[in-house]
Parts: C-alpha cells; structure tokens; sequence
C-alpha cells in the first residue's frame, strides 16, 4: 500500500518505521526540512518538505495514487483539513488524530460529515487504558479483545504463588480457563510451550475471558477490586479525561497542577474533582495533596523523567498502584526494568490503533485484523482476527493447525457466538469465530498468514 503521512513527530516516525518494517510505500510530508533530513536517515521513505493541507504540496506526495492518507501534526485543525483536502481530491482512505476535548463529543459527526475514515484521540485512549488499570490493579498491563470479553494481563510471579520451578504442563490443573501466553525474564522474552519452566519475579501475560481472569487474581490472592481513589499529577489534557472517567467509575479523584490558569479551567470543566494548584515534583505539595493515602498515584506531568521520579518516589514510600506516562521511546527497553508500577506510552497506543486500521484494510473483502496491540516491551503482537469461511484455518482442529503453524506463534483464544474458549488439541477454528494469536512475527495481516508457508 502506498501511506502517506502528515506530521514528522515521535507518532509520525513511529508510524512510518513499523509500516516501512511491513513494506509499505511511505511517503512523509513535515514543514521543517531538518526533521526530515534526520529522518530520512532513519526510514526508506519519500520525504516531501510542505504544509500537508496544501493541494501542491499533495500532489507531490503522490495523494492521487494513494491508499491511506495518516495526519498525526501537532493540530487538530491542519489534521482535519488536510484529510478534507485529501478526500476531495483522491479516493484514498484518511485517518486524522484530534486531541481537543472541545471535539470529542462531535467526533461521530466530525468523522461522517468529512468523510473521514477513522479519528484517534490518544489522551483519550491513553485515559481508558489508565482507567482500566485502576479498576484492576493487580495488572501491571491490560489489553482487551472481542468486544472486552477476553483480556490479556500482565503481571509480576510472586513467591508465595508457588510456581516457580513449575514447567507449564504442571500448572495445567492450576489454570484451567487461563492460558499463559508470554514470559517476560530480564532481557528474555517468550512466546512458552508446555516444557517452560516459570521463575519467580518473571513478568507473565495471561490470557482469559474476563470472568476467569478476575477469578484467577482472586486465587493468588490478588486484589480484583477497584481503587477507592487517586491522586493525579499533571492536569493536561490527558489527567482531564482519566479524572473525568474516574468520576464516572465513582472513584475520588484529585489532581495535582503547577499552572494556576489550567487549574482555574479544570475546576470549572471538572466540579467534582478536587484540584490542588502546586509542583507536583514538590515533597510538601505531595504531602498535603493526600500522597500517603492515595490508593493510585498516575504521574502525568508533560516531562517524563519528573513522571519517573514521582513514580520511583512513590514507590519508596507508599503500596499505591503506580501508573507512569512517558512520551518519548528512545529509552523505553531501560525504562520497562524499573519498578514503577504500570508505563503507559500514548504514542504507542496511538500507533497501534492506526496499524490495525491499515492491516484490516490490506485484504480485499477488508476487516480480518479486529485488534491489535504490542506486547512484551514492544517486542510481540497480539492480534485478534477474523475467521472467514474461505480461510484456510477454517473447520481446522487445534491439533491440525498446531503442526502447520509459524514458529513463536500461540492460539491462545477462540471466541465462538460470544464463548471464550481456551482452545485444547481437540477444540475447532469455525468461520464466524474470532481467535486471539500472540507472535514475535511482526506484520501479520491475516489469519492465514499465521500458517508456516
């Protein structure tokens, strides 16, 4: 497919890294000639220097021939424009990334009135999955699939759990409707088989319908409860949505801010927030803002290593459920070993919203890639896919599919008519199905191309 994308920043790089990785033709188009300089360097891709909302500057990246056409600029308006200006001269398919509060209750209208194919709104994303986090915070990270009936949660092996020195097979009577589906062990990641053997402190991934998974928390002795409340640092747009979907959830939420103006708009916007205005890098701020009791401290300052500080000082002096924002992923690998409690990275979650809609739309009859997400310090994918009746695993047995599949590859759930299955040798792929595959084969764009050529 031929990708054109608006906006040389960290979710423009991002993009275009991973679908140039998948053989896309990648066009990128930035107003500053320097970014794409230093990009060029990095990715085989065309770069073209100009305002992506220009016609010009559009038809020298080719928009006439294009498939999809990706706007990630720092504004929501060029963003929406240049899919406007897009649409009405080509015939490509346009994704635009909106960020502004203003817009997300007109975001249906947004996107049906301009044509546009899919909106993506990272804070609030970003803010769902933070929020999902407290309602369950035993995981360190929660992916969820098949409508939110089946999930993948990662957390860390304890010793009083009693698995360490188990291989996997053993475990089976432990995990009945649970499947582990990846091992993650200092520098090691693993896609596991039935002679793994677990060792305590591995960060593991399991992957259940929701029920069994909270029913397997509740058997270790983990907390499946909900936060009573959180203390929030950094009153951005993204600490407005989370502390607007907390509310919602009847969690108590209060928000640490250093700009007095925003702290003035967020208690207007947000009456029953309580909104503290002060550095949320100050001990004495922290104090006084209820940092001790708080059952969830999420660091959202717009400056990374102030969120990790803040997360590692919690974590030193409180047994809060600790969530971490960071923006840039240059040093995200050294950031994943710190213990600071859950590290959301809303570029990735941007990036891997925007993949899914691109792989779905590589097939012909459309829609086989359902959901899509990294995993494992970005290292594996889980993709949930779609089962036609004319796909090759189709009335396939699990015990048949296993000998034809792709290495570091693992069915780990069938969804049938709403059934979560935890697929055993005997237990069937039908078409209508979907079914849930975790891999360190990246680029998958169709349940067949999980078979072994």
């Amino acid at each position: 497919m031929r990708i054109i994308i608006i906006g040389c920043g960290k979710v423009g790089r991002a993009l275009a890294q991973q679908l140039s990785e998948e053989n896309h033709d990648i066009v990128i188009v930035d107003t500053q000639a320097r970014k794409l300089a230093e990009f060029n360097e990095e990715v085989d891709a065309i770069c073209v220097s100009g305002n992506g909302a220009s016609i010009g500057v559009l038809e020298e990246a080719g928009v006439d021939v294009a498939d999809v056409l990706i706007a990630v600029t720092g504004s929501d308006e060029l963003n929406l424009l240049c899919c406007l200006v897009a649409r009405k001269v080509s015939q490509c398919r346009t994704i635009a990334r909106v960020r502004n509060p203003v817009y997300q209750k007109d975001i249906s209208f947004i996107k049906e009135s301009m044509g546009i194919s899919m909106i993506i709104n990272p804070e609030y994303t970003t803010a769902q999955e933070i929020a999902m986090l407290l309602k369950f915070p035993s995981a360190i990270q929660i992916d969820t699939f098949a409508g939110g009936n089946v999930q993948i949660v990662k957390f860390k092996l304890l010793p009083e759990f009693g698995m360490s020195g188990q291989p996997m097979y053993k475990l089976a009577d432990r995990l009945p409707k649970v499947l582990i589906c990846a091992v993650e062990r200092d520098e090691m990641i693993a896609i596991p088989r039935g002679d793994f053997v677990l060792h305590d402190n591995d960060l593991i991934s399991i992957v259940a319908a929701h029920e069994d998974c909270q029913r397997f928390f509740r058997d270790l002795g983990l907390s499946t409860r909900p936060v009573k409340n959180a203390l929030i640092v950094g009153g951005g747009t993204l600490g407005y949505y989370l502390a607007q979907q907390l509310r919602e959830s009847k969690i108590d939420v209060r928000i640490v801010e250093r700009d007095r103006e925003r702290c003035e708009i967020l208690c207007e916007a947000l009456p029953d927030v309580s909104v503290i205005n002060g550095d949320g890098s100050d001990r004495k701020i922290l104090l006084q803002s209820g940092f001790l009791s708080a059952q969830a401290i999420v660091s959202l300052t717009p400056i990374d290593e102030e969120n990790i500080f803040l997360s590692q000082f919690a974590k030193d002096r409180t047994k809060a459920k600790l969530v971490t924002k960071v923006n840039r992923l240059a040093f995200d690998s050294i950031i994943q070993r710190l213990d600071i409690g859950s590290v959301v990275y809303p570029k990735y979650i941007t990036a891997d919203n925007i993949l899914q809609y691109v792989r779905s739309q590589q097939n012909a009859v459309g829609g086989s890639v359902q959901t899509l997400c990294h995993i494992l310090d970005n290292r594996a994918e889980a993709l949930e896919f779609a089962v036609k009746p004319d796909s090759l695993v189709a009335n396939m047995t699990l015990a048949q599919l296993s000998r034809r599949l792709k290495k570091d590859l693992l069915v780990c759930s069938i969804n049938h008519d709403g059934n979560v299955i935890i697929p055993k040798g005997q237990d069937s792929i039908r078409p209508g199905d979907t079914v849930i595959i975790v891999t360190t084969q990246k680029g998958l764009q169709d349940i067949n191309d999980i078979l072994a050529r």
